[in-house]
């Protein structure tokens, strides 16, 4: 009688061939569409012509057929669909009577994560008999052609899926820098804990028998990652702050890793770890997409735009003493998130949106009532398709928005006095493949500033938007027009933490009449999501300008004043100006108007 007695996994070996050996060389990890070899030590001999070998593989509550969950198949034949596991015997020589060396291969497109196999064995002589062989993980394949996340390029595949360490890109377009991050995904207990993560997930604990299904779906899985890596709608991993105080936990800026905020969040049941930032949320992604098997890399928008009420522009308010908060939009200094490499035939037959997908998981905008983002194709970003999904028109706005600058007046009425249609998306950059430096991918994004194509998409994304943008019969030309007296300023040196920050104004009068100036200039303390955190300074200056000439004041801004701030934005208010002599007589024509700003002091303040 041939009964199953003994099975060797050859995990070493299995685990080599399925570019997983770093996780472990005693578990069974392999990846899905691709065969592994197990062999079989049985009780008596094995005849293929007569015995039968049933073998059942098994993930989640309550298996399905149905669902893919449960696939029952025989050798090099299946009882189930096309989608069924499949085996057959591995013809080996060396072994002992008694031993049959079996290659299984699981389809390309089975649920991830971990199963149950098992085995039934009938011969002519005796009835079936049942036995629970052993535990394997199955994840995502990048090598597999029939997986959706396949990527073709070997370097890529090392990049973007083998490789534990990167480069994480910060600062302000101006002012680069990068810091290097450990993603981990390798370490011995990562997979349980991306997989907990996913069991955690509110959709599997509503429904379990269904989520562990959707795994096999890469979109499903990055938008489940996407939200569980935040807090905000569940058990997530890491909680987000972006001020003072950090009490309770640590400062965004001190972690350099994944593993140990995983780690903390597993041991300690789920509870969040405290704090980060938008860094840190798409370091831990990347972490866990690029264990799960889908390729990934983290990307840096410096100035990058949170448009909130979906028109695609960023509405700026200013009074005469800075910023009013009458709007939500802001522009952070840079913002971060992950791309995920995968097929969308959700969207498209042809391809036209497969390859690189933003997914965002820093809690900004719900996304069909969850706190994610993505998968958003950056093709369709590139070409402003802002009506598909996921998320594609608030991505768009992050690398593309439209900055309209409105001057409020004392009564609350509004007049728009400019709108900036560049400043939005710069720099858009990710780790080169193989080296540690940085990659500029702005292109793949979005066309270049200025030309006509880049117009033609922003426009052609306002009109598959659900929102109207302004109006342009909405400016005041008259104050739009005014150019007449010329502002630059700079920056005497770099700021240094404990130091006061040096600058020179320069205005030029280009009219021929004198000009007396009333400047008000106000410098407010900025956090790097845009939104104001204090008053730092107000001063008024008074300057007349002979006709053609120009004048030139020093001034500080006194470090020591700010307080909880990453970015510093000090702000130009052009506030009034009256004209005491134009041409002959007139004297007491008064033109009140507004400079826009002119100057971003980017980089970190320490706290």
């Amino acid at each position: 009688t041939a009964q199953a007695v003994t099975i060797d996994l050859n995990c070493e070996k299995n685990n080599r061939a399925h570019n997983t050996i770093d996780i472990s060389a005693s578990r069974l990890i392999v990846r899905r569409g691709q065969s592994f070899l197990v062999r079989l030590e049985l009780r008596g001999p094995f005849r293929p012509t007569t015995d039968v070998l049933e073998l059942t593989v098994e993930t989640g509550p309550k298996p399905s057929e149905r669902l893919g969950t449960r696939s029952v198949f025989r050798l090099s034949a299946s009882l189930g669909n096309d989608s069924s596991w499949m085996a057959e015997v591995h013809r080996d020589s060396n072994l002992p009577a008694g031993s049959v060396t079996l290659g299984i291969t699981s389809p390309a497109n089975a649920p991830v994560g971990e199963y149950r196999l098992s085995l039934s064995v009938k011969t002519s002589t005796t009835a079936v008999t049942g036995r629970s062989l052993c535990k394997l993980i199955l994840l995502f394949n990048p090598w597999c052609q029939e997986d959706w996340v396949y990527l073709p390029k070997q370097e890529e595949r090392q990049e973007y899926v083998m490789t534990e360490h990167g480069l994480v890109f910060i600062g302000g377009s101006r002012s680069i820098s990068s810091m290097a991050w450990d993603f981990g995904q390798f370490e011995p207990d990562i997979v349980d804990i991306c997989l907990k993560m996913l069991d955690m997930n509110p959709k599997c604990l509503r429904n379990p028998p269904e989520d562990f299904s959707a795994r096999c779906n890469p979109i499903y899985v990055s938008r489940v990652v996407s939200a569980m890596v935040n807090t905000n709608d569940d058990k997530g991993v890491v909680a987000g702050r972006w001020s003072e105080p950090y009490a309770g936990g640590e400062r965004p800026t001190s972690w350099h890793g994944s593993v140990d905020i995983l780690r903390r969040w597993y041991q300690s049941n789920c509870n969040p770890v405290k704090y980060g930032q938008c860094w840190v949320f798409a370091s831990v992604m990347c972490t866990v997409l690029r264990c799960l098997g889908i390729p990934c890399r983290v990307i840096t928008n410096f100035g990058s735009a949170h448009d909130t009420d979906k028109n695609l522009t960023i509405d700026k308010y200013y009074s005469d003493y800075g910023i009013c908060p009458e709007s939500n939009d802001s522009v952070w200094n840079f913002h971060v998130w992950v791309e995920a490499w995968m097929k969308r035939p959700d969207l498209s037959r042809d391809s036209l949106y497969d390859g690189w997908q933003v997914v965002d998981a820093t809690p900004q905008e719900t996304s069909n009532g969850v706190f994610c983002c993505g998968p958003a194709p950056v093709k369709a970003i590139l070409e402003g398709h802002t009506d598909l999904k996921y998320d594609v028109d608030f991505v768009f706005a992050e690398v593309n928005a439209d900055q309209v600058e409105w001057k409020v007046f004392p009564d609350g009425s509004k007049t728009r006095i400019n709108t900036d249609t560049s400043s939005v998306g710069q720099n858009i950059s990710t780790k080169a493949i193989g080296i540690d430096r940085r990659q500029d991918i702005t292109a793949n994004y979005k066309y270049a500033e200025g030309t006509e194509m880049e117009r033609i998409v922003y426009n052609q994304a306002v009109r598959r938007g659900t929102k109207p943008r302004y109006s342009d019969d909405t400016v005041d030309n008259h104050l739009q027009n005014r150019l007449d007296v010329s502002p630059s300023i700079v920056l005497l040196n770099k700021p240094v933490y404990g130091q006061d920050i040096d600058l020179k104004l320069t205005l030029k009068n280009d009219d021929r009449v004198t000009r007396t100036l009333l400047i008000r200039v106000n410098a407010q303390a900025v956090r790097i999501n845009g939104t104001i955190s204090s008053q730092i300074q107000s001063q008024l200056i008074e300057q007349m300008i002979l006709p053609n000439q120009g004048m030139l004041t020093r001034f500080s801004i006194a470090l020591f004043q700010l307080k909880q701030c990453f970015a510093i934005k000090l702000l130009w208010l052009r506030q009034h100006l009256y004209q005491y002599k134009k041409c002959s007589e007139d004297h007491t024509a008064a033109i009140p108007f507004m400079l826009k700003s002119l100057f971003n002091i980017l980089g970190f303040c320490k706290n």
